[in-house]
């Protein structure tokens, strides 16, 4: 990798710190049009967020219009996320500024940057439960109203090159902890990881900053998906 892609994969995958966080669309606090609609809460990273794609080609954006269509329609997404965070980071934000209210589905997709990182697979394990046991928590204690999607592999941007076997390879075992750790309590894993690999040979799936996934990928994921989550609420 040459030094200049380094020094932008480290603004991009390690920026964000402890921030209080700030909710990407609107919460389900807000009036317009939103009445007795389910609610929907989106914690992550940046791919939660849409680092580099439009706000209506984020995936949970793209979840709920899909969901409209199958008549399962939710709230606007409220979307707590931001580049760079890793599970301790999501961690100190939700106790910093948590969600308030119920919500009727949760979807929680984190880990990118503790592999980035190099974080201690065991201390994903535990933070990656706290996370879970949040979520629930935010379900209304209600397991059966959270999903997971697997972390993506961004090996496959053209950040990863030469090294996408290690990339690879450490991406497959941190998803193997958060399937773990879902499977305890209940949660659907819906794994998006081999499906973010197509973009090995399709650029039109990644971003423009070559790191991050496009909404075309978005929408592959929303795909893949939907079919659990129509269930769920």
């Amino acid at each position: 990798m040459k030094l200049y892609q380094i020094a932008i994969l480290f603004c991009i995958l390690s920026c964000g710190g402890t921030q209080s966080p700030v909710p990407s669309a609107p919460g389900h606090n807000d009036p317009a049009d939103e009445t007795g609609k389910p609610h929907y809460l989106a914690l992550g990273d940046s791919y939660t967020i849409g680092q580099s794609v439009a706000p209506d080609e984020r995936w949970p954006v793209i979840l709920a219009d899909e969901l409209k269509k199958v008549g399962k329609p939710v709230a606007t997404p409220e979307i707590i996320a931001r580049t760079g965070w890793t599970t301790r980071n999501l961690l100190d934000a939700l106790e910093q500024s948590p969600p308030t209210g119920t919500f009727d589905l949760v979807s929680l997709l984190i880990g990118v940057n503790n592999q980035y990182q190099g974080r201690n697979m065991e201390e994903y394990r535990v933070e990656f439960r706290q996370l879970l046991v949040k979520a629930v928590a935010y379900a209304g204690d209600d397991a059966g109203n959270v999903f997971v999607l697997s972390i993506p592999d961004w090996g496959v941007t053209a950040m990863g090159e030469g090294n996408r076997d290690h990339i690879s390879g450490e991406i497959d075992r941190f998803n193997a902890i958060a399937k773990d750790e879902c499977d305890k309590l209940k949660i659907v894993f819906i794994d998006i990881t081999g499906i973010s690999r197509k973009a090995l040979n399709d650029p039109s799936m990644i971003a423009s900053d070559q790191l991050h996934f496009s909404g075309k990928m978005y929408r592959l994921w929303v795909n893949e998906a939907i079919l659990q989550v129509r269930k769920l609420f």
